[in-house]
């Protein structure tokens, strides 16, 4: 478990690090232009922020996956996260429009690996809280 924490403390360390390219990759500079500036700012903010908690998840699996499942906190800490990527892994499905992907091949296929990381971090988080 403690490897596999790790594992998965890198590829969120890499999806943080992938945000950099959203701004470009979606065009927000021409796609946020008719929003107000208040809104174009909350976007930036936002985006910088997610960015911020996964790299520090991130961080933590990689530095610290032994107390996370061998501590009561480390614990109590996995099942927040399981929380936080079931709330994420129910997104992609109830939130996001299947417009965005369905006929289009690369968009499918990432949706379909975005779902199964998702859905990892989150059986992983809960079998983590769950350790003794």
């Amino acid at each position: 478990m403690i490897l596999l924490l790790q594992i998965l403390g890198i590829v969120l360390i890499l999806l943080a690090l992938l945000h950099v390219i959203f701004p470009r990759y979606f065009r927000w500079k021409e796609e946020l232009a008719g929003l107000s500036l208040i809104n174009r700012e909350i976007m930036g903010v936002h985006t910088f922020f997610i960015a911020l908690t996964v790299v520090l998840m991130g961080l933590l699996l990689v530095s610290s996956a032994e107390l996370l499942t061998t501590t009561l906190l480390g614990r109590r800490i996995c099942a927040g996260m399981a929380l936080f990527w079931g709330l994420r892994l129910i997104c992609q499905f109830f939130w996001y429009s299947s417009e965005n992907w369905k006929g289009k091949p690369f968009e499918t296929v990432m949706h379909i690996l975005f779902t199964l990381l998702w859905l990892t971090l989150t059986v992983v988080f809960a079998l983590a809280a769950r350790q003794h």
